[in-house]
């Protein structure tokens, strides 16, 4: 059961109510981001996926609501969190094949192995990092602060993480902010037949976000795919991003 007090919790709903996700009242909660992700996921039956900085597992769950063979590990280093994702897996119905742990992104490899995620064990990786400069992110919360935070050298251990836990050819899929996409891209070594999605909160408006995935392994070509728009631009939602985020749409990011 969730160690959070049950009044600092909500119950909420996501994908237009399959979901039920409990989650803390205060601090990060999830967003678009999250089920934006699940959509990019190429995720097939019997794939083993890992899902990094789960929180409380909404990305793997919106996955695992799609793709029913498909078993997920959730991580998340705040056990408070992993305990939330742990009993969203199950009220969720998901307990046969969505598990999670509690464990830093950044912990040494022989703790990835205690905890059941060995290299190169995995199919697909999913993760959803800290988007803005440790000295940026000024939130009184502290689970909000350390959502929202990254080391300078953060971002190079989440992808070589992603990597070690991938068998060759299987693939990354993230989602960051847009004005990160440069310095994501330098730390892609390892990875190629990268795919860039961007998502602009309206038509005409510079990016917000980019889904990015790449394959282990692979030598093939970079590829720039049309963009998603989340509003029109009365600000009622735009029809594709209304089929993502309510109605279990997917994003052909990249192909398998």
């Amino acid at each position: 059961m969730p160690a959070e007090p049950a009044d600092r919790l909500t119950d909420d709903a996501a994908l237009g109510g399959r979901l039920r996700l409990l989650q803390p009242r205060r601090g990060h909660r999830f967003g678009h981001d999250a089920i934006l992700l699940a959509a990019a996921a190429p995720a097939r039956d019997g794939d083993r996926i890992a899902a990094l900085g789960a929180g409380v597992g909404t990305a793997g769950l919106a996955v695992a609501a799609r793709v029913a063979g498909a078993r997920i590990t959730l991580v998340e280093r705040d056990p408070d969190l992993a305990a939330l994702a742990q009993e969203n897996a199950a009220r969720n119905g998901f307990s046969e094949t969505v598990d999670a742990v509690a464990l830093d992104v950044g912990a040494p490899r022989h703790a990835f192995e205690t905890a059941g995620l060995p290299g190169g064990g995995f199919d697909m990786v999913l993760m959803n990092p800290p988007f803005h400069d440790a000295a940026l992110a000024g939130s009184p919360d502290p689970r909000r602060r350390a959502a929202h935070s990254l080391a300078p050298s953060g971002l190079a251990e989440w992808i070589a993480t992603a990597r070690r836990l991938l068998r060759g050819s299987g693939i990354l899929v993230l989602i960051f902010r847009a004005d990160g996409l440069p310095a994501l891209l330098d730390l892609m070594t390892g990875f190629g037949a990268v795919a860039v999605m961007p998502i602009t909160p309206k038509p005409g408006a510079t990016a917000i976000r980019v889904l990015v995935a790449g394959v282990k392994g692979s030598r093939g070509p970079f590829a720039l795919r049309e963009g998603i728009v989340l509003a029109q631009a009365d600000g009622t939602p735009a029809a594709r991003a209304e089929d993502v985020l309510r109605h279990g749409g997917v994003l052909t990011l990249i192909e398998r």
